[in-house]
C-alpha cells in the first residue's frame, strides 16, 4: 500500500497575524511531500513514525464525533501492521510536516469526508479547517488547521479573516523574472509551541498589541493584496516595512545568527527576510527583486527558490 502524495506548504504571509485576523496567503510547495505506506519497512524512521501514529490514533479517538468520524477499525489495523508516514518534508522547518500527515489520515480514513472534487463552499472550507485544526492540535498544542487544509486541497488559500477563507489563484510565475521568493535554511529546527507562547505573552503588553494592529497586520495585508494583484513594486515597498517590523518586534523568533543578515537586507535592499511559520529555527523566507544579487550578498547560504517574479 502506498497512499497519494501530500505536499508541504508555505505560508507566504500571515504568520502570527492570522491569530489576530490579519490576511494570510498560503501556497502548496511541491518540492517536499509525504505519503502513508505499509510496505514492511522496519527502519528506525519508519518505526518512530509508526509509534507516533499509534499515539495520534489514540488522540483522534477522543475528538468529538460531531466534528468528524474515522474508520478506526481499518486505521488501527493498518497501524498495527506497521503503517508509517514516509515524508521528505523537514520537521520543525515551518513547511507543514504535520499538516501533510493530518491531510493523509483524513483523506484515507475519515467517514463522509469533504473532497476536493465537490463544490467547495465557504462553509465546507471552514468545516475542513476546523476538523484539521482539532486533528493537528495533537502535534502543536494549538493549530489553525491551515497547513493540513493547504496540503489536502493542494491549492493556494487566501485567508481574509479567521472565518473567511477561500481558494485563490496567484499570478503565474515569470520564467525569466529576476525577482524571487526563496527559502533560507537556518540550519536548526524550530518548535512551534514555545514560539506561540512567547507571542501570547507579548500580546499582554498594550504597546505590542498596538504595533501588531498599526504596523504588522497593516503591512501583512498590503503585501497579500500586492502579491495577488501582481504589483511587484508595491509588494517590495511593503515587504521592507514588514521585514523591519519583524526584526524590531519578533527578535526571539529569529535565530540570533540571522539578526545581522536580516538588517543587511533592509540596509542594502538586496533582499528582505520574514518569518516562515512560527520561526525559532527552520526556514526563513526571503523576497528579492534581483535573485543573482541576493545570492551574491548571501553567499555561504543555500537559497531554495519557491516562486519567480
Amino acid at each position: 500500500m502506498k497512499g497519494p502524495l501530500f505536499y508541504s506548504k508555505i505560508l507566504l504571509f500571515g504568520e502570527y497575524g492570522i491569530i489576530k485576523d490579519s490576511k494570510g496567503l498560503s501556497i502548496p510547495y511541491n518540492f517536499y511531500n509525504g505519503a502513508l505506506k505499509l510496505d514492511g519497512n522496519t527502519s528506525e524512521e519508519a518505526s518512530n513514525s509508526n509509534a507516533n501514529l499509534k499515539a495520534f490514533v489514540a488522540y483522534l479517538r477522543q475528538l468529538p464525533t460531531e466534528l468528524a468520524t474515522f474508520d478506526f477499525e481499518k486505521l488501527e489495523k493498518d497501524v498495527e501492521a506497521g503503517m508509517y508516514f514516509d515524508s521528505s518534508i523537514p520537521q520543525g522547518y515551518g513547511v507543514g510536516s504535520s499538516g501533510a500527515l493530518v491531510a493523509a489520515i483524513y483523506d484515507k480514513y475519515a467517514n463522509d469526508k469533504i473532497t476536493v472534487l465537490e463544490n467547495l463552499t465557504r462553509d465546507k472550507l471552514l468545516k475542513l479547517k476546523e476538523v484539521f485544526s482539532q486533528m493537528e492540535s495533537f502535534f502543536h498544542g494549538r493549530s489553525s488547521g491551515l497547513d493540513p487544509l493547504n496540503s489536502y486541497l493542494s491549492l493556494p488559500i487566501l485567508i481574509n479573516s479567521k472565518d473567511n477563507i477561500e481558494p485563490t489563484g496567484i499570478p503565474s510565475q515569470s520564467e525569466n523574472g529576476k525577482g524571487a521568493v526563496f527559502l533560507l535554511d537556518s540550519g536548526m529546527t524550530g518548535e512551534t509551541a514555545p514560539m506561540v507562547s512567547i507571542f501570547m505573552e507579548k500580546m499582554k503588553q498594550e504597546g505590542f498589541r498596538n504595533m501588531l494592529k498599526d504596523q504588522f497586520i497593516k503591512y501583512t495585508d498590503s503585501c497579500v493584496e500586492d502579491f495577488l494583484k501582481g504589483d511587484v513594486k508595491g509588494l517590495f515597498k511593503n515587504m521592507k516595512k514588514l521585514s523591519h517590523t519583524v526584526l524590531d518586534n519578533f527578535k526571539p523568533m529569529i535565530p540570533e545568527k540571522f539578526h545581522q543578515l536580516w538588517q543587511k537586507g533592509i540596509d542594502t535592499n538586496a533582499y528582505y527576510l520574514k518569518l516562515c511559520g512560527s520561526g525559532g529555527g527552520g526556514y526563513i523566507l526571503g523576497f528579492t527583486e534581483d535573485l543573482e544579487n541576493a545570492r551574491m550578498v548571501l553567499s555561504g547560504h543555500k537559497l531554495e527558490v519557491v516562486y519567480n517574479f
